[in-house]
């Protein structure tokens, strides 16, 4: 019952907020709902000493929700299926070779340029933190995240051949960010991990390239399932079992469940949903019922990112290392767009603005807040999970919201 409580307090939250937002804000629905949930955290945290009980029964609200759980776990699922389930194969094929080259090479340079930075920054604020711990951060912060990617560039009016760039590395970073993420960790902690080129490309491999088979069976099973029978409440029902069931084999398998999920959303869309036994209704209702999943669970994340300002302990001692981290995070992903782009001869070549788009349009989310508050205690943290929520906010709402208004000065220069 706890659960279903905890749930509800957040569908009517989000429900209120999206209400305001929609009413008076007026912003793009996901950022208007984080920045009234962060107006309603510093409101709260003013009147702590005035409305304890209020405070209270908030924190504890989100306090019982594991973001890292509940979105790697289980969110993450749903919003990339509904977001891949969306995308046409044929743009995606056409940008294939920068997709790849920014989910995976750029992806481990900006991890070792924010890792080498942040290691040399922090003393200068008297917080001396190990090389390793350093590249942890730097690796949960470097992969762009899918959901604030897809939420806010399809009404930021971003060119066409840009936005599938941007949103084909972010669908697909996630394998490799997370490998990372793993390597690292496990090290900070003192393990025992192969740091061999033949021992990360083995686990790599069973990580992202078995996630993407397992994906495109399941895709493939859910597409002659859904052509073989009518009724759209069927095929809903069949969409819905390849997301929850592939989630399942994909933590037995120790397979990258995101990168299964994007591989099944795009079988299904540009394969299962085109086949002839599927009828024009029957695609508009499997369209309709994920963008709603989609819009539903972006609210709701979108809401505890805001309240997870209630949970960071001491956030205005970290306040100026977070707005330098802003800078490195930019300058990190600049370095690991631009480097790329020179050297390796695409079939289209990168110009100042395309770069500057791509720079600016690489939002972070909920994926790195959540990797952060995977981070054991004893390695710093706080410190990180503080400095991950600065670039974040930035991220969403200052990127989020500017990124079209780029888009258009670029293009009348």
């Amino acid at each position: 019952m706890e659960l279903y409580y905890s749930f509800s307090a957040l569908i009517v939250l989000s429900a209120i907020f999206s209400y305001i937002n929609a009413r008076f804000l007026k912003l793009p629905a996901s950022i208007g709902i984080m920045v009234i949930a962060l107006l309603v955290s510093l409101g709260l945290l003013a009147t702590d000493n005035i409305f304890p009980h209020t405070f209270d029964r908030i924190t504890r609200l989100i306090a019982s929700v594991d973001l890292t759980e509940i979105l790697m776990g289980a969110m993450l699922n749903f919003l990339l299926f509904a977001g891949a389930i969306h995308i046409h194969l044929e743009d995606l094929k056409e940008q294939r070779m920068p997709i790849v080259v920014f989910s995976t090479v750029s992806v481990v340079m900006s991890t070792f340029i924010v890792g080498f930075l942040v290691y040399h920054i922090l003393p200068i604020f008297g917080m001396t933190v190990p090389f390793i711990q350093c590249l942890v951060f730097g690796a949960l912060i470097s992969p762009t995240d899918p959901i604030a990617v897809l939420g806010i560039l399809k009404q930021a009016g971003v060119p066409k051949s840009l936005e599938t760039k941007i949103a084909g590395e972010s669908l697909f970073n996630d394998g490799m960010a997370v490998v990372i993420f793993i390597v690292m960790l496990a090290l900070a902690r003192g393990e025992e991990v192969n740091t061999s080129f033949s021992g990360i490309s083995l686990l790599l491999a069973k990580e992202a390239l078995g996630g993407i088979v397992l994906g495109l069976l399941l895709g493939f099973v859910g597409s002659q399932m859904i052509y073989r029978v009518d009724g759209y409440n069927v095929h809903v029902l069949i969409t819905l079992a390849i997301v929850m069931g592939g989630h399942l084999a994909a933590q037995a398998l120790h397979m990258s469940g995101p990168l299964a999920m994007v591989a099944a959303g795009l079988v299904v869309g540009n394969y299962g949903k085109n086949l002839g036994g599927v009828s024009e209704d029957e695609r508009d209702y499997i369209d309709k019922f994920w963008e709603l999943i989609d819009e539903i669970l972006n609210a709701i994340l979108f809401l505890i990112i805001g309240l997870e300002l209630l949970l960071i302990p001491d956030l205005k001692q970290y306040a100026v290392v977070g707005m330098i981290a802003i800078v490195v995070v930019l300058l990190a992903r600049f370095l690991s767009i631009y480097i790329p782009v020179k050297i390796i001869p695409f079939k289209n070549r990168f110009g100042r603005k395309s770069i500057t788009i791509l720079v600016w349009g690489g939002l972070r989310g909920g994926v790195s807040v959540a990797l952060a508050l995977s981070i054991d205690d004893h390695l710093h943290k706080d410190l990180f999970l503080a400095i991950t929520y600065f670039v974040v906010l930035f991220s969403i709402i200052v990127q989020g919201l500017t990124v079209g208004k780029l888009t258009k000065k670029m293009e009348n220069l």
